[in-house]
This record gives C-alpha cells, structure tokens and sequence, in this order.
C-alpha cells in the first residue's frame, strides 16, 4: 500500500512546489486547504482535497485521519493579525491532533538563525518547529534561508529591484550574509524526508554552494541579465522605511514587506553540516539558482508564486463580519465575432495587458491600496497566456474561470465589503457574442454602502471603459 500522506498549505510557494512532487511519487496524498475549490481544478485524478484551516482542530483531526507522514508548510507572514500568535496557535492544534492519530512523521520547513538576536519572522519559525517537536511526533525540520525560484518572493524582490532600478541606495541589510537555496533543491529535501529511517526528531541546515550577502545576489543577478548596477550604501535606511520603498518598486506589499525586512538583518548561514552528510544532495549554488530561475521567468511561467495563498485572517475576517445586500453593477455589449474570440481579450486581462481603459485609475488605486497595507497591483498574473482558478492577478485572485466562457475574480484589495469582478460570453450565433460584464458588492454596514454609492460615478466611469475596450480588443485581433 502506498504510504498516506497529508500535506498542507497546497496553495502557497513551496506547498505547490511540493504538490507536483508528491504527485510523481507513490504516495496516497491528501491536501488540507483553507479554499479547496481552486486547488481541486490543479491536482492530480488521485490526490484528495480537504477543506479547514490549520486552526480549526476539528478539520485537521479530520485530515489527519489515516495519514502516516504530514507536510507541515504553513505560516501567517502574510496576515493582518499576529502572526506569531497565529502560528503558535495553529502549530499546538496541529501537532495535537498529529499525535492523537498516530501520525509517524511530521515534515516541516523554517528558517535558518543563529543564537543571537532573531527578528519575529525566524524566531516564529524556529518556535514551530519546537512545538511540533514536542508533540512527541517525529519531527524532521529542514531550517532555509531565502530561496532562489521562479515566483519566490526573495528572486521577485530582487528581479524587480535590479531590473528597475539602475542606481540602488542600499541600507546595512544589503550587508548581511545568507546562504540562498534553490527551490529545487528545497523539494529535493522535504521529498528525501520521506525515506528517512524512523528515530528521533531532527533538524537539518539547508543552503545552496555559497555563502554571499543580499548585495552580492544582486549583482549576481544583474550579471546574469547583463546589467550594470549601482549600489550606494547608507546606515539609515530602517527595516521599516526599506519596507515601505519596496512596497513602491517590488510586487512586495508593505505588510510582507516589512516582516521580510525585520529578518534579512539577521545572518542566515548553515553551521552544521549534517544535511550534506545524511543527504545525497548537493545544492546548487547562487548562479545556477537564478539561471533556473531566469529560466521560468522569462517564459512568463511560475509553477507556484508566493502571492497565490490568500491569507488566513482575511479567510476569518469574511467569515465573521456581517454583509448587507449585494449591490450589482452589470452592463453588456454585442460582438461581431465568435465566443472564443470574444473571451479572448478577457483572458488576458491583468498584469502587462492592462484593464483595457483608465489605466491611470487602476494604478492609482494601487497606489492607494498599497498605503493602507494592501496587496496593490505590483503581483501581476503567472502567465500572459494562461489562467486557473486560484491564480493571483492583480489584486484580484481567480476564484472561477471556465475557457471561453466565464471569468470571476474576487477582490484582495482593501474595501470595506466583499468584491467580485465577473466576466460572461455567451454566443448569439456563429458571427457573434455578448460579453457581459458585472461588478458585485457586498457591503460591510453602513461604511460599505457609502463606499460603494460615493465611488459609484468613478466606477461607472471605469467599468464602462474597460468594456469597450475588451470589446474593441476582440473585433480587432486577427482571426486564428
């Protein structure tokens, strides 16, 4: 019988890295997903998928039914909450019911830290870890530094800041050494976990070849791209300002940003070698790391990005706050050409494309939603061409998407309500289509409803525009 496997946090970076590992391994496979209809349209026929959240002990006992080995990859960064507690709270549940049920091996990925001084971010990390260990359940525990992947959030932060950016002014963290691992390499170890010999908990240091500071990735990356780059060091830029300015030029929005930025002041190198003495892997080093990177990059393809996860506090938010009547905005226009011509423009909406009008608005209202702690609209789209339910777009996240047909995304910007932005296409006959187009929002009392009715005429404005330009898109693209 294959072995029984859980694995958790399916829909983030490494998760989803993890996801299509497994899936080529002989293991029966489970995913426990906070919103399992997108991850149900990207698995395999035989992986099972879940719905909970790690802090709801009920639905993980519930998973963790029957499973020998669970995947451990999931953490709050991302949340509007404290996110140290958050993890405590969920690593307690988790590790709780992980013994109750039997589970013989428990798999988790933190991060690496000396003794010293750590930041919130590594010493949340490394307290998981601790926590899971005590559970009485054999932990293995693989510490990372940053990793080098198409889509990771430390390579996004890096290729935006040294593809925009000719001249850097560079504050101390720049300074800092790490020991960058690639992806590849940190899926090579979580999956050689699995054939471990059983015996007590334990934790590996992983990194890549070398040993270089974040300024030295930099480089490394512009030499790869054949950049010449500028760095100017000065010891006054904070964590926090630094948060801020990354905010403004990288996909990062200013909440990641600055937990991210708390730890990068933190070395983050392997002092102990057991890893490469209990493992046959051989990481790679920095220049390979990005050249695998550049790789999928330059396709315009991510196998999984680390904005896909929606965070947890949001999902909690939603499910606690009462919402008045939906208020609807739906409007449609007639073109001459077939369905799949029609939806074709719509496919592509977000990201490099556009929104087919008033672009200048939906920039500002990035901006805008970037000075509240938003995501803003620097996380663009995975691929130019392709789409899935669950994808992150803007700030939008995919939660339908039919091929020549329909398109719903809901919002992840910050809006006192819930917000949906839908697209339909129906053939009238074989020459022609309808697109139609419909805005949804539920408001949050009495802020909400201002909201929407104050903005009314600048969304009418917008909406409109977006329309016709998706429709003036699909009569001009040639036919195929």
């Amino acid at each position: 019988m294959p072995r029984r496997v859980l694995l958790t946090g399916a829909t983030g970076y490494v998760g989803g890295r993890m996801l299509r590992a497994l899936e080529k391994e002989d293991v029966a496979l489970r995913c426990l997903a906070r919103r399992p209809a997108p991850l149900v349209a990207r698995v395999a026929a035989g992986t099972e998928v879940v719905a909970g959240d790690v802090l709801d002990e009920g639905a993980v006992r519930r998973a963790l039914d029957g499973i020998e080995v669970a995947y451990y990859l999931v953490h709050s960064m991302s949340s509007d909450e404290s996110f140290m507690e958050l993890d405590r709270q969920a690593a307690e549940r988790f590790s709780r019911a992980a013994r109750d049920a039997g589970v013989a091996r428990i798999i988790y990925l933190g991060g690496l830290g000396g003794d010293g001084s750590l930041s919130s971010h590594l010493a949340s990390r490394q307290e998981v870890g601790q926590i899971l260990r005590e559970s009485g359940v054999e932990t293995i525990e693989f510490r990372a530094s940053i990793v080098i992947g198409s889509g990771s959030i430390s390579f996004e932060m890096i290729r935006a800041l040294v593809e925009r950016l000719p001249v850097m002014i560079t504050p101390r963290w720049v300074r800092t050494l790490t020991q960058p691992i690639a992806i590849e390499d940190v899926v090579a170890y979580l999956l050689a976990a699995l054939d471990l010999p059983a015996g007590e908990s334990r934790v590996y240091e992983i990194g890549g070849a070398d040993v270089v500071s974040y300024g030295d990735i930099m480089q490394a990356y512009a030499r790869r791209r054949g950049l010449h780059r500028v760095m100017i060091g000065v010891p006054f830029l904070t964590p926090r300002l630094s948060s801020l300015w990354l905010s403004l030029v990288t996909p990062l929005y200013a909440q990641v940003g600055r937990k991210l930025m708390d730890g990068v002041r933190t070395e983050t190198v392997v002092n102990d070698d057991a890893a490469l003495r209990h493992f046959a892997i051989r990481p790679r080093g920095v220049d390979e790391a990005i050249d695998r990177a550049l790789a999928f990059e330059d396709r315009q393809f991510a196998e999984s990005r680390w904005s896909d996860a929606l965070p947890a506090s949001r999902v909690r938010e939603r499910n606690r706050t009462e919402y008045g009547s939906r208020l609807i905005d739906s409007r449609a226009v007639r073109v001459p050409v077939p369905a799949p011509r029609a939806f074709a423009p719509i496919a592509r909406i977000g990201g490099r494309t556009g929104w087919y009008g008033a672009d200048v608005l939906w920039q500002a209202r990035g901006v805008l939603d970037q000075l509240v702690g938003g995501v803003g609209l620097r996380r663009g789209r995975r691929s130019p061409d392709s789409i899935a339910a669950g994808d992150t777009l803007d700030f939008w996240v995919v939660e339908d998407f039919e091929p020549d047909r329909l398109l719903r995304l809901e919002a992840q910007m910050r809006v006192p309500g819930r917000a949906w932005l839908q697209f339909e296409v129906e053939a009238v006959d074989e020459r022609s289509a309808r697109i139609r187009q419909t805005a949804l929002f539920d408001p949050a009392g009495v802020a909400g409803r201002a909201y929407w009715y104050a903005l009314y005429p600048i969304h009418a404005y917008v909406f409109s525009r977006m329309l016709s330009g998706i429709a003036r898109s699909a009569v001009r693209q040639p036919q195929r």
